[in-house]
């Protein structure tokens, strides 16, 4: 069974076809980037190979139809026909409290999910727009939608509930949903696997840590907290969000710049985080040779950083009390071992011994880099969120 996964955002689609009964081989990749714009920029890798191309993408479902053409192309496809494509699943960012695992494509769930645009008027939409493309493209393949909130489910009142006034809860259900669910869902078992044990078993703190970052605490197989909150801004510092911020600060700058609420959420989600304080640049990378050249400001957002994940794996090793496993996912994560290190460094206290030799210079690999008598597995891990959205609309589609 091949399953094209759909990961839309308001301006962007990325998507691969996965083949499912051929060890969930993935037969093609892309991006389809500035979606309305000009001139968009389309992006599609296959057999080793790469097509590139800037054309029109007025909207989604012109784009959905580009991935469609390219998959069946003569040069550049990897299927004969469009009805190999037996089912399509699409990342979904929010689900609030009424979606907490993953589902069937229906119009009930489509207008369930249209409730909630006000929440995420930029993802929401995107979300949509690439399962109503589909809709339109392909009307009689089913879809499944995966839902990134769905894991964080479990977590208790105590950590999902914010001290505001109870009734805004009861109204408007303003609350901790976290994000990067599919993420920390996959590596945990999968970490937990490398160290020879079952998840279920053990206390997890998995850093999902890339320009959008999220730590999760993870006991015997449940999400218990996270640091993202009701939107993606909460938590850590990020590539372009500014993460926890004291709130009376935030309406003294409202009012000191004359900033509506439009203003005032750009600046934190496009315009903050590692972007706002180094002043031009959010990629680790620039983030790190800016600070190996002496630059003030790159050395701000490096150490700030390091510094809040550090702060939010002791205070979940505080909530749960202690951590078994100790795991970092994402494109920092995996890549930035640069930033593991100061991390890592000086957490003795918490029975973790790290062999650096293990750590420093290794990218993109799962690797074990705790001494075998540190309290305290840790590892490296790659994620893979289109396998699980791929696996859950498998699964879907198959029952």
């Amino acid at each position: 069974m091949k399953i094209l996964v759909l990961n839309c955002g308001s301006s962007s689609i990325k998507y691969q076809l996965i083949d499912m009964e051929n060890d969930a081989q993935v037969l093609a990749k892309g991006l389809l980037e500035r979606i309305g714009l000009a001139m968009g920029e389309f992006t599609h890798k296959f057999n080793g190979q790469k097509h590139y191309e800037q054309l029109p993408i007025p909207n989604h479902t012109d784009g959905v139809r580009i991935v469609l053409k390219a998959l069946v192309d003569p040069n550049i496809g990897v299927i004969k026909d469009l009805k190999e494509i037996s089912a399509v699943g699409n990342r979904m960012v929010y689900g609030g409290e009424f979606f907490t695992e993953s589902c069937i494509v229906t119009d009930e769930m489509i207008r369930k999910i249209e409730e909630y645009i006000d929440v995420f008027p930029l993802h929401i939409p995107g979300n949509l727009a690439g399962i109503n493309a589909m809709r339109e493209v392909l009307p009689d393949v089913p879809q499944v939608a995966v839902f990134d909130t769905a894991f964080h489910h479990t977590m208790p009142p105590k950590a999902f509930l914010y001290g505001i006034p109870y009734e805004y809860y009861e109204k408007y259900r303003i609350r901790r949903y976290g994000f990067h669910g599919t993420s920390h869902g996959y590596v945990a078992p999968k970490a937990a696997q490398m160290i020879g044990k079952d998840w279920n078993d053990l206390k997890i703190i998995s850093c999902h840590l890339g320009s959008g970052a999220s730590i999760a605490a993870i006991d015997h197989g449940k999400s218990v907290d996270t640091s993202l909150g009701m939107t993606p801004i909460e938590g850590l510092i990020m590539g372009s969000r500014c993460g926890d911020i004291d709130a009376g600060a935030l309406l003294y700058l409202m009012e000191k710049e004359n900033l509506s609420l439009k203003e005032t959420s750009t600046i934190l989600n496009k315009k903050s985080g590692l972007l706002g304080i180094r002043g031009d640049k959010q990629d680790m990378r620039d983030i790190r040779a800016g600070r190996d050249a002496g630059d003030e400001r790159a050395t701000y957002a490096f150490d700030m950083f390091a510094y809040r994940v550090k702060k939010y794996i002791g205070a979940y090793m505080a909530a749960m009390n202690g951590c078994d496993l100790l795991l970092f996912t994402g494109g920092i994560g995996e890549n930035a071992w640069f930033m593991r290190r100061p991390i890592l460094e000086d957490m003795d206290f918490f029975g973790i011994k790290v062999d650096f030799t293990k750590n420093d210079g290794v990218m993109g690999e799962d690797v074990i880099l705790s001494t075998p008598d540190s309290k305290v597995a840790v590892v490296v891990v790659a994620t893979d969120e289109e396998f699980v959205i791929a696996s859950d609309t498998y699964r879907l589609v198959k029952k």
